[in-house]
Formats: structure tokens, sequence, C-alpha cells
């Protein structure tokens, strides 16, 4: 099965909302270009400030080139959650996607993967789409543990969602090692992680919804190693952080997954 690329870049916590416009504009303009049908899914997620700015922005372009994603959003849909933002909200400010179970997330916040598959099963309920995270720890790749450590998170974050709402699904394998460090796992073992993490789908929802699940690699992508990750047999895309800040190195990325 032919599977659609996505190169998501994750703005974590900079840009305010003038900022946020002007780079996404500058984005859209860098990729205008380009015909759409060759474009790989591309997806932009700002702070939840800058949702709406960002969305006014990409509707006034009319372009339709990029999607809007939250970085993360509560699973309840309203209550008394001083500080979270719903499914519902993130919803009503105009995303396709919610990235959750981000490694930061996990690992500043005490998020778990029964939280994370709460949240999940409330974004696929509202009709968007989830970037699931997973990922390992250097001392869990050092203890040997990688692959029995990232089963456990795939398996936790997708019970009891049904086998289509899962082929819908995205995940994203991120080394938590090579966030930030301007390290970048070897190509040919994130495929191969990924590739597990694909028959952990199959386990879990079969081989249909294995096929077509998109699986992205995240961990200081850079333009001068997406080709060579995309080469790879069951890499579909990028979650990029650093590098999606600056639109010619984030378009640049996306060229390179074309």
């Amino acid at each position: 099965m032919a599977r659609k690329p996505i190169i998501a870049g994750n703005w974590k916590m900079h840009k305010f909302q003038a900022e946020s416009v002007e780079l996404v504009n500058a984005l859209m303009a860098e990729l205008k270009p380009i015909e759409k049908t060759e474009l790989p899914e591309v997806v932009v997620a700002p702070v939840f400030t800058s949702l709406h700015v960002v969305r006014k922005a990409m509707d006034d372009c009319g372009c339709g080139k990029v999607k809007l994603a939250a970085q993360n959003c509560y699973y309840e849909a309203q209550g008394a959650y001083t500080g979270e933002v719903s499914t519902e909200m993130v919803k009503d400010a105009g995303v396709d996607y919610v990235i959750i179970g981000h490694s930061e997330r996990r690992q500043y916040f005490g998020e778990t993967d029964e939280m994370i598959n709460k949240k999940a099963k409330a974004i696929l309920a509202n009709d968007l789409l989830p970037i699931i995270c997973c990922g390992e720890t250097l001392e869990q790749r050092e203890a040997g543990v990688t692959d029995s450590h990232i089963e456990s998170q795939i398996r936790a974050a997708l019970d009891g969602i049904s086998a289509d709402d899962v082929a819908k699904s995205v995940i994203a394998y991120e080394p938590i090692w090579a966030i930030g460090t301007g390290k970048t796992c070897d190509s040919d073992e994130a495929n191969r992680v990924i590739a597990m993490i694909r028959n952990v789908v199959k386990s879990v929802a079969g081989e249909a919804a294995a096929d077509a699940i998109r699986i992205l690699y995240g961990g200081s992508v850079k333009p001068e190693t997406i080709e060579e990750q995309m080469a790879k047999s069951d890499i579909d895309g990028a979650l990029v952080g650093g590098a999606s800040l600056k639109a010619d190195s984030f378009a640049k990325i996306v060229r390179g997954a074309m």
C-alpha cells in the first residue's frame, strides 16, 4: 500500500502570534511553486495561543498546502480542569491533528500510557487524527529494552481503538536521546524500530491497519538527513523540532521527502 508521507513541524514553546503567522506565511510561500499533488502532507503545530491566527493565515492563503496540529489536548470535554484544553476546543480552533505522548509531556508533566490512550480515543471520537509519540531513553537503549519498551507504549496507546481508527492514526518514533541533542538515530536502526512498531500494530489491529498507518521518525531531523531516512522501507515521514522553526529549513525537509 502506498502511504502518503507526512512532514510535521512541532514548534514546541516558541513563537508569539505575530511570529507564528509570519512563519506559516513564509512556509506557504516556499511551498507555493510546488504542485500540491507532489507534496507530502505538511503539518505545523504552534502553541495553543497561536492556533487560531495560524488557521486564519492558512485560510486566507487558500492554497491548502499546510495542515494544523495542536501540541496536546485533554481527554475530558469540559469541566474543572484548570489549565487544560479539550479536544473539542482545539477542533474549534481549526486543527486537523493533535500530537500526544511526546517525550517532553511524559518526562516533564508525568503523562502516562493510560492518559495517552484516553486522549487518542477522544481525538478520534471528534474526527481528528492523533500523532502518537513513542520512544526510548538512552538508558533504556543501553539496557537493550528499546523494543519491549516501545511495544508496551504502542499496545497501551492503541488499546480499545478500532482497526479502522488505528489505520487513520499516525505514530511518531522519537528516540529521546536524539531529541534536541544534535544526535540522529542511524537511518537503518530507525527503520528497524519503525518496522517493529508496524509489526506491533499488525498484532493489535491487523495487517490492513499496519499497512495503512503512517509512522514517522522524530529526533533532530535536518535537511541533510531527510532523503536517506525517506528512502527506507517503513519510514513514512518526520516529526521535526528545531528545524521547523525556520521556513527555509523546514521547506527543504519537505522537498527532501518528495
